[in-house]
């Protein structure tokens, strides 16, 4: 496999969220292929960055290649790969992978042995990688963590975003098609 070079992340966030799709993530060897994620754009009212930046979101205005971790309802946290163009404030989010590595590790974390279930959302995919705010920042081209492109193209699935109340109508959902992994089918 060979590892994704920094200037994957500087394209436009709707394609890196497409090719991310089949790419491997690890985070401290525990991890899998990604099946489904999110575009966010700057210009995106749906986007954390849309209204400036602020302390919680300042690492999206920052170089790309970077995790953006938040904390999604005080509960869930939620990681997403800054893209673009440094200030551009896009970044995709993670919303499922297929667990292939650490699966003893992950289900410790998440309390659960339904490997479908492990990483299948956005809260689950970082509680099971044991991705938290302190990791907000780092790089996505060096230890802990690796993204290794995937051999094969898979199926692309697309569709409107999930649990959005503004650019609802955004077909920015990329997924691999037909995955049992993922965190919702998509529409037919």
């Amino acid at each position: 496999m060979r590892f994704l070079l920094p200037s994957f992340y500087t394209r436009d966030v709707v394609d890196v969220a497409r090719d991310l799709i089949g790419v491997t993530l690890l985070v401290d060897g525990v991890g899998g292929v990604i099946v489904e994620t999110e575009a966010y754009d700057k210009d995106d009212p749906a986007s954390h960055g849309y209204r400036g930046q602020t302390e919680r979101n300042a690492v999206m205005f920052g170089p790309p290649g970077r995790l953006y971790i938040y904390l999604s309802y005080g509960m869930h946290w939620c990681a997403n790969i800054v893209c673009g163009e440094e200030g551009q404030a896009s970044a995709v989010l993670l919303r499922a992978l297929v667990p292939q590595a650490g699966i003893e590790r992950m289900e410790e974390r998440r309390g659960m042995v339904a490997r479908s279930l492990l990483c299948a959302g956005p809260g689950r995919l970082c509680q099971a990688l044991g991705l938290t705010r302190a990791q907000n920042g780092l790089r996505v081209d060096e230890p802990p963590v690796e993204l290794r492109a995937g051999d094969e193209s898979p199926p692309i699935a697309v569709g409107p975003r999930i649990g959005l109340t503004k650019a609802v109508e955004q077909p920015w959902r990329f997924g691999w098609a037909g995955s049992k992994f993922l965190s919702k089918r998509f529409p037919a």
